[in-house]
């Protein structure tokens, strides 16, 4: 199992959100890399959807937890629908070709969804959130 790390970042936004991913193999492409994300992501998903809530109260700690990120709750979820695998990776794809979000590896900006990636164990991938500007429709 190959583990790298990635970054979760938007434009104008100063924080950084990482975490360590783990892939069955290395991925060769950036097709492949998005996939894997997508499948990791989609798992963590439904398992959180699946998952029963016994304890009924929050901790102190929990409490200012939530409240440095702005929004205290128990973690109930009213809409219990999985996710599933092919819509996401089909709705990543076309996100990537619309220009949503751009893939950096180790720096360098990855362009083509067929790309030949490089990755070692210290290779950091970079999602970047595009925003795009308010203004009236044309």
């Amino acid at each position: 199992m190959e583990a790298l790390t990635i970054q979760l970042k938007r434009l104008g936004k100063k924080k950084v959100k990482q975490f360590p991913l783990t892939f069955e193999s290395t991925p060769k492409t950036l097709k492949e890399l998005l996939e894997a994300c997508v499948k990791n992501q989609v798992e963590a998903f439904n398992k959180k959807r699946l998952e029963v809530n016994v304890v009924g109260f929050l901790s102190p700690t929990d409490i200012q937890e939530q409240a440095e990120s702005g929004k205290v709750d128990f973690g109930e979820l009213t809409n219990k629908d999985l996710a599933v695998v092919q819509e996401a990776i089909d709705n990543v794809m076309v996100a990537f070709k619309d220009g949503l979000f751009v893939v950096f590896v180790d720096g360098d900006e990855i362009t083509t969804i067929e790309a030949p990636l490089t990755l070692t164990d210290e290779s950091v991938i970079a999602f970047i959130r595009m925003t795009f500007l308010v203004g009236s429709y044309w």
